[in-house]
């Protein structure tokens, strides 16, 4: 793809689509396919994408290259399966916890007053799943694929969930303060003295992330204050136990509800504000995250179900590339729309 193309929009099937890009052109890919559950009677829905299509996807992608793609809950073995089978290491189901789902069951006494009351035909929907795959390695390690590629590896430190302690007063006490994390909703509070210990770079990512919905927070029990934040040590034995090559985390003198240990993405109101009405779009900001999660920068990025958009949309505000196919004309329009504007 050249530097000129940043943003290649394909209207038409994308296993045709993806035949025309090259080999080991794309750095990550990043997608939200049919899920096979004929979700509202679409006939785009009525099956997972096959094992071909995941293999045309693995040639383009490189060497060591992620993928993280969105599957339901009733079909997501069957989603697997052809991922795996296509060739990708399957690496970890990142779960996607929302408050918002809606019912749909059958209340099966109203439908015939001899059956007994209280009992339906469906559970309330509250998370999807993202699997994240990875193209096999062309080098002998991560390290060497990395500097051959420029992939292989995972954008930790860009996608903690951060809270970064400030200064002290000047009479050198400590100051308690609070940070919010780019979601917004993982603000805490802290006390770190100066120079002491280097700013904390935020929570591991974890392969769990939620909407921040007071149903949603309301599962997530309330903690005690951890330690002062410094690196805590492991219990190894040896030579190198309690070393700085063994520091197992950062201790972050914080409270409350242990949803702060996961990442939470703003929910964008705007996201249906600009033409987009397709029925299974994910928040804009969820989309950058997990963009931001697998690509290395400057890289680029194929969505082969590209929707209504929000994963280019998503892509181009974190400053990737895109290349994106979608096969239904009206979706393409406004997945144009929302990516070029």
């Amino acid at each position: 793809m050249s530097k000129e193309k940043l943003i290649n929009l394909l209207n038409g099937d994308c296993l045709e689509q993806m035949k025309t890009l090259p080999d080991n052109s794309v750095d990550s890919i990043v997608t939200d396919p049919p899920y096979g559950i004929s979700f509202m009677a679409k006939k785009w829905d009525y099956d997972v994408p096959k094992v071909e299509v995941w293999k045309e996807a693995m040639r383009v992608l490189k060497h060591g290259g992620h993928a993280l793609i969105a599957c339901g809950t009733r079909t997501q073995h069957r989603m697997v399966v052809n991922i795996e089978d296509a060739g990708f290491e399957i690496r970890d189901v990142v779960s996607w916890i929302y408050g918002s789902g809606f019912p749909k069951s059958l209340n099966i006494h109203k439908k015939d007053e001899r059956c007994p009351e209280g009992w339906g035909t469906a559970l309330k929907p509250a998370c999807e799943f993202f699997t994240l795959a990875r193209k096999p390695l062309s080098e002998k390690t991560v390290a060497q694929n990395v500097l051959k590629w420029g992939t292989g590896g995972i954008n930790i430190d860009g996608c903690r969930v951060e809270g970064k302690p400030r200064t002290t007063h000047k009479d050198g006490n400590f100051r308690t303060t609070s940070k919010d994390n780019r979601g917004g909703l993982n603000s805490y509070e802290f006390s770190v003295p100066l120079g002491e210990y280097p700013s904390a770079t935020g929570r591991f990512p974890a392969n769990l992330i939620h909407d921040g919905s007071q149903e949603v927070l309301e599962l997530f029990p309330e903690t005690k204050p951890s330690r002062i934040g410094k690196p805590r040590g492991t219990k190894k034995k040896g030579l190198f136990a309690n070393s700085k090559f063994n520091k197992v985390g950062q201790e972050h003198n914080d409270s409350g509800s242990a949803a702060r240990f996961f990442y939470c993405p703003k929910a964008n109101k705007k996201d249906r504000d600009e033409g987009n009405n397709h029925p299974t779009v994910k928040p804009t900001a969820l989309m950058q995250y997990l963009c931001r999660l697998i690509t290395p920068t400057g890289g680029v990025i194929l969505d082969p179900y590209m929707g209504s958009g929000s994963t280019g949309k998503a892509a181009v505000k974190e400053g990737f590339s895109f290349v994106g196919c979608e096969l239904d004309e009206d979706y393409y329009k406004i997945a144009k729309a929302r990516i070029q504007g």
